[in-house]
This record gives C-alpha cells, structure tokens and sequence, in this order.
C-alpha cells in the first residue's frame, strides 16, 4: 500500500483549517454579502430605487456581522446584530445632517471613534457594536446621503443584519459536536504530517537542525489544534473531570495521549531517528507489522532506537484511539457528551486608564486624529482611507510591536493588492459577468486566509476594490496612488502613536505572558508536592500548554524583520526552550504516582522551584541571552519507565538553561539538557 494511500484532500484540508473555521467564517461573510447584495438589487429593480449608501452598507455590515460578532449562542448574536444595526442607523443619520458643516462632522466622526473603541471594554458585544457604528459612520461621510434619503438608506443595514443572522444560524450554524469531530480530524491531520516528516527522514544517522526546527513547527502546529479541540470537549464547572468513566473525559484523556504520544515521538526521533518500516505500518495501521517491532522493542529497550520505537507504537495506539473516537462521534455526533453549562460571569466594567481597552481606545483616537489631519492635506475627500487604515491597525493587537507589524501588512497588502487588482481591472473592464465572480472569489479569500495573514486579507479586498472602481468607471492610477497614500499615512500614524501614547512594549507584553507560563508551572509543580495526580495534573499541564502559546504570541514581534532583535535565532532558541519544558511538564502530569523514589521526586521539585525562583523575575531577559552553540549528547532518554523522574530532571534542565552558568558546558555531566527539544 502506498505511503500516503491514506492521506486525502478533507484530511489536508482539515489539517491547515482546524474545525474548518476558517473555510466557515469566509463562507458566512460571503454568502452574507451575496444575498444582500442580491436582495437590495431586487428592490432597487422591483420596489424603489436605492441610494448607493444603502448597498455601500449593506455591505460593509455583512462583513462586520461575520467578523464583529463574537457572542456565544443564536439569540445573543441576534441581539448584536440589532443593537449594532441601531447604532448603525444612529451614526448615519448624524453624518447625513452634518454633511453641510464639514469640520463639525469631522470633529464627531473622532467621536464616534472614541466611543466606538471604548466599548469594548463591554466585551464582544460592545466591541461588535463599535464596529458596526465605526464603519457606518465612515460610509455615510464618504456617500454623503441626504436626510430625505435615509429611510431608503435604512434597508442597507436592515437587511444585512437579518441576512447575516440567517446565513449563521440557519445555513451555516454553530455547533460544538461538528466542530469538535473536525477538531479531532484536524489533530489526525497534524499527526500524519508529523509521521510524513519523520517517514522522510528514518533510518538516518541523526537529523539536522534545518529538519528540527520543521519538526519543532509541525509540534507546534499540532499543539495549537489541540488547544482548540480541547476547547469543545464540555468540562465540569470546576475544570477537573471526576473520573475516566465520563465520556467526555475518556475522549480528553485520548486527545492528552496523542499529543504526548506525538510530541514524544519527535523528541525521541532527536536522539535516534526511527526505522522507516516502523514509521509506514504507523500510517497505515499494519497490526502484523506494528506486532513484530513491539517484540523487536523489548531486545533493544536499554539503547536509545528502543526508547524511539516504543515511542512510535505509543503514538500508533494513540492515533488509533483517536481514530476510534472520530468514529464514534461521526456515527452517534457524541450524543453522550452534554453540552456545558454557560457558567461565565460577567467582567467588572473598569473606565481606568489601568484598563488596557481604555488606553487603547484613547490610542485609536489620537491615530485616527492625526490620519484624518495629514489624510485632509492630501485629499478633502479621500482621507477616510487614513482614518480607515488607523483605525484598523489596533485591533487585536497586545502590544506596540504587534500594532507596527499589523500597519507594515496592511500597507503592504494595499500596495500589491493594487498593483494585482489594476491588472485585473484592465483585463477584465466592461465585463462584468467575469469581474463579479473573481470579486466574489476575492472576498471569500480574503476573509479565509485573515486568521492567517493580515496582508492576504488586505491583499484580496484590494483587489475586490479595484474591480469595484473599474465596473463603476471610477478606476484611475490617480485614485488608486491616492488610495496608497492614505494607507501609508493610517498606517504610520497608527505606528507612532503606539509607540509614543500609552506604549504598551513588546517586552512588557512578553513579561505578562511569562509570568503566566510560571505561574501555570508553580502550580503543577507544588500540586504534585501536595499529592495530587490524575485529572488534576493533567489539567495544569493543558493550562501551560495555553500559557506558551501566549508565550509564542507575545514574543513574534521579537523575531520580526523590522524589529530592533536581528537575531531571531535566538528568540527561536529561547522558545524551543519554553516548549522543551512545556513537553517534560506534560510527561510529568501523565506519569506521575506515589512511589517508593518520592524523596527523590520531592528533592527535584524543590530544585526546579528554586530555578523558577531565579529565573521568573527576569522576565523577558532569557530571549536576549546568547547562548554557547549546543550539540547532540546521544543521552539515553528512558521514557518508557523514568517518566515522572525524567521529567522532573529534563524541566529542571531547560529552565538552567534559560541562564546558562558561563563556567558550565551546555551539556556536562549531570547538566542534563533537553537537546532533543532545545536543538
């Protein structure tokens, strides 16, 4: 059979888009965009006629009500959606009666901004309704309708608003149980291009260090789908499950063991890379072959390949296990899990500027401020585009480093998206039956890959506009080198102001985050001194797992090309670092019991305390340290019967080597270094 017999497009497809909510949400806004779109052209030809403002709208909030609305359950987002499309009628009709008094409505435009970005310390709701008031008011200044106009004007919102809610809760609704089956496929997928890897590069001597760090990617891609299926899988109000016997514990405790199974695998294969044939009846689940390497296994369990096979058929199991519980839930849709209670309670609303939304609504305005100055000097009627652009690049940002990177993607998006879209437009002009399909295909690109890559996104609505400009015959170079322009300025004002007003700095971002990921540490750390085990443990090690994803978060603007940092390898090493320890936390949540080596145990937490001691105030400090090339020691992990121990031992090693000893070889004698994880 061949290798990747197995490997098919749905399984592909489910690997690169977790739960397919990428493929859903770009399905949402363009099919949200579609019908109304359809529906006001309809009553344009059939009823009355529509200003441009009304489908200008009806647009623009069928984007928003894809992406914007964030609320849990039909009924809430429903409520959004209506309360957005008030405050979207509200703003419109202001701009409609200020038309005539320019600098008035300029000056209540910055209003708005602040309003709009100061309700999100609302939580989603306020930051949907923001949103929807923001990119309305926008609209009305630019299509200028007059106050006869706006009952007219109204439908646009109206009925996006009731399209977006139909295309979500009836044509492509929420569901926890698709979306944890998917979640289940997806960590499937990850594990088959994690065996392809490793299937490529078996039976060699050792794999270098380009094959690491892909490997290194490819675990921390499964990890990232694993947080998310975890997500799906209802928990008690409390977080710990009581006892395997519940189903939905008995699913967390497979998905716990396919990661740790797959992580292990490759840390494993570091230290002595597996046989191909062994790899190849993993994919393809050949029980006779699989059999003969578990005899195989117990006449080499003392070298290291032993430790690699037992690694391997660990993982096989798992990823059948995994494979059998994807098939229960596509055969029954895991009826016998209950969905979680709603037990979240409200936020305490704080209008301090201690509140990190407060600043940064206070940073909008300012931005938005100084766009909307220099975008009036280059055009009295284009400017919009600056204010749009300042706008835009503080959303789901943490951190000023984040802001500069958002601003670099929009403007580089903009600038190719343009050049692309020109050469679309003038291929394509005066033929719109082509023009509105590739739009459609844009749109729907656009809003798939903005997850991914925020220059994607604004490379695509680019490209959307200048088939819009063309099909209205408004489409000159003029326009679109000013469309630059505006960009450009958005987007450094939006920069210097992060920098400048409130700056909230990358290292300070990253500080939070670590001092997260310790926190989680400490805490599994001391529960194992207290007696814990099981559920308990395992539930601590998921929320490391969490911390150092926010870790990798806060740290990316770090090793970015503009950054002051030129040496990202060093930012790469320092995060193989944290990932070794977040591996070696988890092996030590699975195998940990009371035994007769506790004194030992209690001795090696009580050291990996006292490093965490040392190491937790220097916060952010570890990713500027250079350290001493390291290299493979071929040590011995015995995996299969030290885990709790090794454990212990390899956490206490990576946090030394967060702040290696100048006087201490990386890899000396009882300095026992994770070089499978840390390369």
């Amino acid at each position: 059979m061949h290798l990747f017999s197995g490997f098919q497009f749905r399984d592909w497809l489910l690997a690169n888009d977790p739960a397919l909510s990428r493929l859903r949400m770009a399905s949402r806004v363009t099919l949200t965009i579609v019908f109304s779109f359809l529906i006001l052209l309809a009553i344009q030809l059939f009823i009355l006629p529509l200003p441009t403002a009304a489908f200008g709208l009806g647009i623009v909030l069928s984007i928003e009500g894809g992406v914007a609305v964030r609320d849990k359950g039909n009924t809430r987002q429903l409520v959004t959606r209506l309360f957005g499309c008030v405050a979207s009628l509200g703003v419109v009709a202001i701009a409609a009666g200020l038309e005539d008094r320019r600098f008035l409505s300029d000056l209540v435009f910055l209003v708005v901004i602040a309003l709009a970005s100061a309700g999100r310390v609302f939580g989603p709701r306020g930051f949907a309704i923001g949103m929807f008031a923001f990119t309305s008011y926008f609209m009305g200044s630019y299509f200028r309708p007059s106050l006869a106009e706006l009952p007219a004007v109204a439908i646009g919102p109206v009925v996006s608003v009731l399209v977006g809610h139909l295309v979500r809760a009836v044509l492509l609704p929420d569901d926890w149980r698709r979306d944890l089956l998917r979640s289940l496929e997806s960590v499937r997928g990850r594990i088959n291009q994690i065996l392809f890897k490793l299937a490529a590069l078996a039976g060699g001597a050792e794999i270098g260090e380009a094959d690491r760090q892909e490997l290194r990617q490819l675990e921390d891609r499964l990890k990232e789908v694993v947080l998310m299926a975890e997500t799906f899988i209802p928990r008690p109000p409390a977080g710990v499950f009581d006892g395997a016997s519940d189903p939905a514990a008995e699913l967390a405790i497979r998905l716990f063991d396919a990661h740790l199974a797959a992580e292990s695998a490759i840390v494993l294969s570091f230290q002595s890379p597996p046989p191909f044939a062994l790899v190849h009846a993993v994919i393809e689940a050949d029980a006779v072959e699989l059999g003969r390497y578990e005899e195989m296994a117990e006449t080499i369990k003392d070298k290291p390949q032993g430790e690699t096979v037992r690694a391997l058929l660990w993982l096989g199991k798992a990823r059948q296990q995994l494979t059998q519980a994807i098939g229960e839930g596509q055969a029954s849709g895991f009826s016998g899990i209950d969905a979680a209670m709603d037990t979240a309670q409200p936020q305490p609303i704080d209008f301090s500027f201690a509140n990190p939304l407060l600043r940064s609504a206070l940073q909008i305005t300012l931005a938005s401020a100084l766009a909307m100055g220099f975008g009036l000097l280059l055009s009295r009627d284009r400017w919009f585009w600056a204010v749009l652009a300042a706008f835009l690049v503080f959303t789901n940002t943490n951190s000023r480093g984040d802001t500069a990177m958002k601003a670099l993607s929009r403007s580089l998006g903009t600038v190719f998206g343009i050049a692309m879209g020109l050469l679309l437009a003038t291929l394509i002009s005066g033929e719109p039956v082509i023009a509105i399909p590739v739009a459609a295909v844009c749109i729907f690109l656009a809003f798939y890959f903005l997850q991914v890559s925020y220059a994607t996104m604004t490379f695509f609505i680019s490209i959307v506009l200048c088939l819009v400009y063309g099909m209205t015959g408004v489409l000159t170079l003029d326009l679109l080198q000013l469309r630059i322009g505006e960009t450009l300025i958005g987007a450094v004002a939006g920069t210097a102001v992060a920098f400048l007003v409130f700056p909230a700095r990358t290292r300070g971002a990253l500080d939070a985050a670590l001092a997260r990921w310790f926190q989680a540490l400490d805490e599994l750390l001391s529960a194992i001194g207290e007696g814990k085990s099981g559920f308990a443990l395992m539930a601590l090690s998921q929320k490391i797992d969490a911390c150092y994803r926010d870790v990798t978060v806060a740290a990316r603007p770090l090793g970015s090309s503009w950054s002051v940092v030129t040496r990202s390898g060093q930012i790469r090493q320092t995060l193989a670092i944290f990932l070794s320890c977040t591996y070696w936390a988890r092996i030590l949540a699975k195998s940990y019991a009371a035994s007769a080596e506790a004194d030992e145990l209690k001795r090696l937490i009580a050291s990996d305390l006292a490093l965490m001691k040392d190491a937790a105030p220097r916060g952010s400090t570890c990713f500027f340290i250079e350290r001493k090339a390291s290299r493979t020691t071929g040590r011995h992990l015995p995996l299969s019967r030290e885990g709790a121990r090794l454990g212990l031992e390899m956490i206490g090693s990576a946090l030394e080597r967060l702040y290696p000893q100048a006087d201490v070889l990386p890899f000396a004698p009882g300095e026992v270094i994770a070089r499978s994880k840390q390369g």
